[in-house]
C-alpha cells in the first residue's frame, strides 16, 4: 500500500474510486472517526505554528496524558499527523497532504445547484 498521507482518490462525487484508492483512505477515515482523534487533529491544525505537543493538549480534554498519547500515535500511523521529538516532549503537525485526501472525497462544486 502507497503513503495514506498523499491525496489518492478521485472525488464521490465524480468517478468511482478504485479499490487501491479506497484502501488508502479507509485508514485515515478510521482514525479521524474517533470524537477525541478528530478534535485533536482539529486543536494541532489550529496551533500557533501549526505544531502542538502532548502537553499543550492536555487541558482541552478529561484524559490521562497517556490516553491522549495513544491518540495521537494512531493519528500518526494513520499518517495524518508528523512527530518531532524535542527533549522529553513530542511535537504533532497536521500532514496537509493527509487531510487533502480525505477534503477532496466530496467534490463540494459538484453538490452545488447550477
Amino acid at each position: 500500500m502507497s503513503d495514506p498521507g498523499l491525496a489518492c482518490c478521485t472525488p464521490l462525487t465524480g468517478t468511482p474510486m478504485s479499490v487501491d484508492q479506497a484502501e488508502q483512505v479507509v485508514p485515515l477515515l478510521k482514525a479521524l472517526a474517533d470524537p477525541v482523534r478528530l478534535r485533536l487533529v482539529s486543536l494541532i491544525a489550529a496551533s500557533a505554528g501549526g505544531e502542538a505537543c502532548v502537553c499543550d493538549l492536555n487541558d482541552a480534554f478529561d484524559l490521562t496524558q497517556a490516553t491522549i498519547s495513544h491518540h495521537l500515535k494512531v493519528l500518526h500511523s494513520a499518517g495524518l499527523l508528523d512527530r518531532d521529538k524535542r527533549g522529553v516532549w513530542v511535537y504533532y503537525a497536521v500532514r496537509p497532504a493527509a487531510l487533502t485526501a480525505v477534503a477532496t472525497l466530496f467534490d463540494t462544486a459538484a453538490l452545488t445547484p447550477a
